[in-house]
């Protein structure tokens, strides 16, 4: 019989629990705060628990995230270092995902920001039509998340680069890697498209530097973590024109200020973090074959390095 212990901030336990024992009849789900014995919780499935509860249960086999990213677990000074933690990689999750990105890049690319002014205008004008392969989409972060973007923008016919920390090789893709590779994958960039964990090392990417990298008039995605983006930065690209229109769907508060300027402003569109959401259908059956796993011994998929963040 599998314990599974489960913390989520939205309380959504009730569900969960009928999700896995779909996959797992004999499961014993537990919800925080009634986790029980430190010495019998086998797995957990969390969302920003609270810091240092981990480290009470010893006997943990695997960490499973409720989300594509580590760095609400990667927070806590006290997290076992020992016990693998799996990152959500369900189909559900990508296909969110992939939906956001193919439809954020054409509402760009077709200068639907534009269109959206005339209207509120009752301005009629036909803006230039730009062909898809004379345009150029740029994916910093070619995971999973990433591959699964660039394969479903790659029939629409635009030129195609991709960034990562180590190389990596994508048929039709010009990939870019390392700090050395950053600037040239830039340059060659129209619309930007952040997917990256977020790490040391990718904090702050979104900046000033790598803005005026970009041609002139640019467009910023960012559906990885609002810590990729220095905000003043990109505020301060839309006034000079280096950026024409950004998608922002994470930011450093959330829910994000009513008073922050990125609400109001006419070249931004803002969503509440909403681009991909945990399905508890798809997720619950990824997590409930890693738990199975587990128990034959069978190796997991998507373990996270901690040396690497992600």
């Amino acid at each position: 019989m599998p314990i599974v212990l489960f913390y989520s901030p939205f309380k959504e336990a009730d569900g969960w629990r009928e999700q896995l024992a779909l996959h797992i009849p004999d499961l014993d789900f537990r919800a925080w705060p009634d986790w029980g014995d430190p010495e019998e919780g086998e797995f957990a499935v969390v969302w920003e628990p609270p810091q240092g509860e981990l480290y009470k249960y010893e006997n943990l086999k695997a960490i499973f995230s409720l989300g594509a990213g580590i760095d609400h677990l990667t927070r806590d000074p006290e997290l076992p270092r020992d016990v693998p933690i799996v990152r959500l990689a369900d189909r559900g999750l990508t296909i969110g995902m992939t939906e956001f990105v193919v439809m954020s890049v054409l509402y760009h690319h077709r200068e639907m920001i534009d269109y959206r002014s005339q209207q509120q205008n009752s301005e009629w004008k036909v803006r230039e039509q730009i062909p898809p392969w004379h345009r150029s989409v740029g994916i910093m972060g070619i995971g999973a998340l990433g591959v699964d973007s660039i394969a479903k923008l790659a029939p629409f016919g635009f030129r195609l680069n991709g960034w990562s920390r180590t190389p990596k090789d994508l048929t039709g893709v010009n990939c870019f890697h390392g700090e050395e590779g950053l600037t040239t994958f830039l340059n060659r960039t129209e619309i930007l498209v952040c997917l990256l964990p977020l790490t040391p090392e990718t904090q702050g990417i979104l900046n000033a530097k790598n803005f005026f990298a970009l041609p002139r008039g640019a467009a910023v995605i960012n559906v990885a973590r609002g810590g990729h983006l220095v905000e003043q930065d990109l505020l301060d690209a839309l006034e000079q024109g280096q950026i024409s229109t950004a998608t922002l769907d994470v930011f450093l508060q959330e829910p994000l200020p009513p008073g922050h300027p990125f609400w109001k402003h006419p070249r931004i569109i803002v969503t509440p973090h909403a681009a991909s959401q945990t399905l508890l259908e798809t997720a619950a059956e990824y997590i409930a074959a890693g738990i199975q796993k587990v128990h034959r011994n069978e190796p997991l998929e998507h373990v996270a390095d901690l040396q690497r963040g992600y």
